[in-house]
C-alpha cells in the first residue's frame, strides 16, 4: 500500500517561530545555507559553544584500511572493522591487521556502495553470531541495503552460515543513500536504510510499501514483530518503524532509557539528530532544514509540518554526520550520556551535551584528523575512530595532549 503522506501535508506548514533565544555563542562554522528558517526552540540548532578543558590524544592503532565503514569492540578486547570494498578484518588490540575474513556477502562496490556496518549479537561470546549491513547487487546494475547474519569461527578466519535478515526494496538504480547501521536490542535489529538520493526516488521515504528512507524492525533472525507500527497494512509496511528519512548512517540505544536515537545526513543543510518514536514520520523529502545543493527549496520549501517530528537538534551548515555512539565509560566520565558523532565534513569528532531530550551545547574536536565514519567506545572508555579514505585508520582517542 502507498502512503502518500506528502500531498497531504504540504498545505499544513507551521507559522515560523520568532527567533529562539539562546544564550552563548555557537562553535565556529560558517554561514546558514537556509538563513531564514528559525529553530522551533532554544538550542535546536548552533547550541552555545562548550569548553570542556579536555584535549584528546590519539593513537594510530591500524592503518591500510580501504575507506573503513563500521568499528565493533570484540569481548577480547580487539577489534572487527568493515571496509567499504567488501572486506572484513580482525585488527587486534596491538595493531595486528589480519588477511580479509571468508565469507562476507558479495557487496555492490560502487560510489557510497559496499560492506557497511557491523554489530556483535549480545550473546556472541557463546553464539559467535555478527550482523553486517551492506549494498547487495540484484543484477542489471541494481541494487539494495541488505542485513545479514552469519557465525564467526573461533580463529576469526571465516563467517559461516551466512543469511540475510533484511533486504531493501525495490531494487534501485542509484548508488547512494544506502544508510546503514545495525542496532541490536534485546529480540530485536534496527536496520536504518537510505532514499537513494534521486529526485524519482527521494519520495520513496514517504511511501509504506517501500523500504526507502526508514528505521526497519526484525527480529534477530529477519521475522516481523506482531507489534511493529505499522504491521496491519502490508507485508512491506510491517517490517517499518519510522518513516521520512533521508540517509541515516548513524544509530544507538541511548544509555538507561532504550531509546533508538538517530543522525542523518541533510542536503545543503538539515543535518538531524532525531530521537525515533515508533511510527513517527521524520519528513523528508517534504520539510527539511536545509536545501537543494542547487540553492532551491526541498519539497514544500518549509522546514516544519502538521504531521511531522522535528529534530531534536540540526546542523546547518552540515557536519555530514557518519556514525554517533553515547558516552558511556570511565576515561571521559564528564561526558557521560553525551552525542560523540563522526564528522565527514569538515570533519573530526562532535560533542553534544544534552540536558533531557534538549541539546544545551555543542564543542568540536579533532578537525585535522579529517573524514570520520564511525565512532565507537572501547573498552576501556577511549573513543574509537574511523578515517575515511583510501589509507583508512582505526584511530583510539585518549585524554592527553
Amino acid at each position: 500500500m502507498t502512503r502518500l503522506i506528502s500531498t497531504l501535508l504540504l498545505g499544513t506548514a507551521l507559522a515560523v517561530p520568532a527567533m529562539a533565544e539562546q544564550h552563548g555563542e555557537p562553535v565556529e562554522q560558517g554561514a546558514k545555507n537556509v538563513p531564514e528558517f528559525e529553530p522551533a526552540w532554544p538550542n535546536q540548532t548552533r547550541a552555545p559553544a562548550m569548553d570542556s578543558g579536555v584535549t584528546l590524544s590519539t593513537q594510530v592503532v591500524a592503518d591500510g584500511l580501504t575507506h573503513p565503514w563500521g568499528v565493533e569492540v570484540l569481548p577480547d578486547g580487539s577489534y572487527l572493522v568493515t571496509e567499504r570494498a567488501g572486506k572484513l578484518r580482525h585488527i587486534t588490540r596491538e595493531g595486528e591487521m589480519h588477511d580479509p575474513i571468508s565469507g562476507v556477502p558479495e557487496v555492490f562496490n560502487r560510489d557510497q556502495g559496499g560492506l557497511l556496518d557491523v554489530a556483535l549479537a549480545q550473546d556472541f561470546e557463546d553464539s559467535r553470531t555478527i550482523y553486517l549491513t551492506y549494498s547487495k547487487p540484484m543484477g542489471d546494475g541494481m541494487s539494495v541495503t541488505a542485513a545479514a547474519r552469519g557465525t564467526l569461527t573461533e580463529d576469526m578466519s571465516a563467517l559461516e552460515d551466512v543469511t540475510d535478515i533484511f533486504v531493501q526494496t525495490p531494487p534501485s538504480p542509484t548508488a547512494k543513500h544506502y544508510g546503514s547501521r545495525v542496532v541490536l536490542d534485546g529480540d530485536y535489529a534496527y536496520i536504518t536504510t537510505g532514499e537513494h538520493s534521486s529526485m524519482s526516488e527521494r519520495g520513496n521515504a514517504q511511501d509504506l510499501d517501500k523500504t526507502y528512507g526508514k528505521v526497519i524492525r526484525v527480529t534477530l533472525d529477519g521475522e516481523t514483530p506482531d507489534d511493529n507500527p505499522f504491521a496491519d497494512e502490508g507485508e512491506t509496511a510491517a517490517l517499518v518503524w519510522t518513516l521520512g528519512h533521508r540517509n541515516v548512517q548513524g544509530a544507538d540505544i541511548r544509555p538507561g532509557t532504550g531509546e533508538l536515537w538517530t543522525v542523518e545526513h541533510g542536503p545543503a543543510g538539515g543535518d538531524e539528530l532525531n530521537k525515533i518514536t515508533a511510527g513517527e514520520n521524520y519528513g523528508w523529502p517534504v520539510v527539511s532544514y536545509g536545501q537543494q545543493y542547487s540553492g532551491s527549496p526541498i519539497g514544500s520549501g518549509d522546514p516544519r509540518a502538521e504531521g511531522f517530528v522535528e529534530p531534536q537538534y540540526y546542523w546547518d551548515p552540515v557536519i555530514a554526520p557518519g556514525g554517533f555512539a553515547f558516552y558511556d565509560g570511565e576515561m571521559f566520565a564528564e561526558w557521560e550520556g553525551d552525542v560523540l558523532a563522526s564528522s565527514l565534513y569538515p570533519g573530526g569528532l562532535v560533542r553534544l551535551s544534552l540536558e533531557g531530550d534538549r541539546v544545551a551545547g555543542e564543542e568540536r574536536f579533532l578537525p585535522e584528523i579529517g573524514r570520520v565514519r564511525d565512532v565507537e567506545i572501547d573498552q576501556d572508555g577511549a573513543i574509537l575512530l574511523l578515517t575515511d579514505k583510501s589509507n583508512g585508520e582505526l584511530v583510539r582517542v585518549t585524554p592527553g595532549g
